[in-house]
């Protein structure tokens, strides 16, 4: 269904649109704009997975005393929001 969408004749299609709605002036800024929400966003992803990789190692020893201690039950549910801190 989607195949060959980004064709290089596509993308200069498209801006060409581009530059018609917004400008020469307004495309550098979009640009711009664009790069540095994508840029934050895998900031902040590779924040949470770091997290989530320390707060699993944190875990694992103190986890594997609990499971041997535990039912099987108890072992299976997974961690719940009020479990795993979260850094704004």
């Amino acid at each position: 269904m989607f195949e060959g969408l980004l064709q290089p004749m596509h993308l200069l299609v498209i801006l060409i649109i581009a530059m018609f709605v917004f400008g020469p002036k307004k495309l550098p800024e979009l640009g711009k704009g664009l790069g540095e929400g994508i840029r934050g966003f895998k900031k902040a992803m590779n924040e949470i997975d770091t997290l989530a990789r320390s707060e699993t190692s944190s875990t694992s020893g103190s986890q594997s005393s609990r499971m041997s201690s535990s039912s099987p039950a108890e072992a299976a549910v997974p961690a719940t929001n009020a479990d795993i801190e979260v850094r704004k």
